[in-house]
């Protein structure tokens, strides 16, 4: 019976990853599967009469996983999981509030605004130094109005100093994922895919820098590089073949407020300050800085507007993320299945796995199986059953799945809202997009996957 149910289980994994890639809703998809994945554990615990399957699965505390009562599965999926996942929906609302706050002010267009400035009439140096800023900026700032509040200031600056359109899409696009590698309030959602039974976090923001700040400099220059090959001598295209962006006033900004974007960052790795700390001080010095706390009153007001507008931002997301810890604990469930079906059939060589995800790393595309956005919910499930949620292999495996998710996903691919828009905007076709996109993807994925591999894989 075991076999049986976990063929069923691997054939919904299967089902799901199809699901996703059309494009289907991934929070009806992902409570579906959880749904799937409680029930089919439950038949299957009800069946089971193998005296060394149910031996092989006792707890820690003596009981077995095989043995859960159906209340306990159930409150353990769909009331445990979304509960332990309250610490990062705080920090998704406290990020997008810190994100408006930097646009309302006007910083983050001043920034682009002097970055300009600086890079004068050269459109290879105005790229390089517009990427290096929205890496920066997105280091801090997280959510799809915030990308498209900077878009719509970055790419007609681009465009009109006759930089390709799909060059243009594509560099700034590889910039927002940049920052996004080491952005708390993204990792933070990667965390909770790594949490204990008590909903303890497994892997830590502090452990992350380390290969964060490594990734980050190393999607900058391999979108610096894309930017120069790109632009190398050729015939460009005219400003008048463009969109032309609508006219909007910039406030003046002092210099000592452009510091803002970094401060939640800096705070948390110099200062080892709480990110929500972070957050919060960031959103206020750039306030007081840009002399919007004059008065009580109008503080208050911007403050509760900005928050407003934040959670707006990110309320789709919030559903999402809701969703996911229910398949998670469903994942749980299905753990002793995935053994028995899958454990001697998959290999545990970190090389083997590396090698693996470095070959298929396009399989991030389209919410397949290889992004936590879509079917990597799953093969996260999967490779925990045969291990790899072990204490020695947590930073390797966090690191691999946060790796394919964010390059392939929130940055190459035309599914992620964002780059969606992005294409939409500047009338380039997905495919166009993604001519350019999956190969730099690759080659990035391909590089931080190596290097993923020498930092946590080689000592396992």
């Amino acid at each position: 019976m075991e076999y049986v149910i976990g063929v069923l289980l691997l054939m919904s994994f299967f089902a799901l990853v199809v699901y996703a890639v059309r494009g289907g809703n991934l929070m009806l998809g992902m409570f579906v599967m959880a749904s799937l994945w409680t029930l089919l554990p439950l038949i299957g615990n009800a069946l089971v009469r193998n005296p060394a399957f149910i031996a092989a699965n006792f707890t820690g505390s003596g009981g077995s996983i095989v043995k859960l009562s159906v209340s306990e599965a159930l409150g353990k999926v769909f009331q445990q999981g979304p509960e332990g996942w309250g610490s990062v929906m705080v920090n998704v609302l406290f990020g997008a509030w810190f994100g408006r706050a930097l646009l309302q002010t006007g910083i983050a267009s001043t920034l682009i605004r002097k970055t300009v400035e600086l890079g004068g009439d050269k459109p290879a140096i105005v790229a390089v130094l517009l990427s290096i800023v929205t890496t920066a900026i997105f280091s801090g700032m997280f959510g799809a109005g915030a990308v498209v509040a900077i878009g719509v200031i970055i790419l007609p600056i681009l465009i009109s100093l006759g930089i390709p359109k799909q060059t243009a899409i594509v560099s700034f696009m590889f910039s927002v994922g940049a920052g996004m590698l080491i952005n708390p309030v993204l990792t933070k959602q990667f965390i909770g895919f790594f949490l204990d039974n008590n909903g303890k976090e497994l892997f830590t923001y502090a452990q992350h820098v380390r290969f964060g700040l490594i990734a980050v400099g190393i999607q900058l220059l391999t979108t610096i590089a894309y930017i120069i090959f790109a632009l190398r001598p050729k015939r460009r295209v005219h400003t008048w073949s463009v969109q032309n962006p609508k006219k909007t006033s910039v406030d003046f900004v002092p210099n000592i407020a452009l510091i803002s974007p970094v401060i939640p960052v800096v705070l948390l790795i110099v200062l080892k300050a709480p990110i929500i700390l972070g957050f919060i001080s960031g959103s206020l010095f750039a306030l007081l800085a840009c002399g919007k706390l004059k008065s009580w009153r109008g503080a208050a007001r911007m403050i509760a507007k900005d928050f407003y507008d934040g959670v707006v931002d990110t309320a789709p997301l919030l559903a999402f993320l809701l969703v996911v810890p229910m398949f998670n604990k469903a994942s749980e469930l299905c753990v002793p299945y995935f053994k028995v079906l899958l454990g001697n059939i998959i290999p545990t060589n970190p090389l083997i796995i590396s090698a693996a995800f470095v070959l298929l790393a396009p399989l991030g595309l389209f919410r397949g199986p290889l992004t936590l956005y879509g079917g990597g919910v799953a093969t996260l499930g999967i490779l925990k059953s045969i291990g790899f949620l072990s204490p020695q292999y947590i930073p390797y495996l966090f690191t691999m799945m946060i790796v394919s998710t964010t390059v392939m996903n929130v940055s190459a691919c035309v599914t992620q809202s964002w780059v969606a828009w992005g294409i939409g905007y500047t009338k380039v076709s997905g495919r166009e997009y993604l001519k350019s996109s999956l190969p730099l993807g690759w080659i990035t994925c391909a590089i931080l996957q190596v290097v993923n591999f020498i930092l946590y894989g080689m000592t396992r």
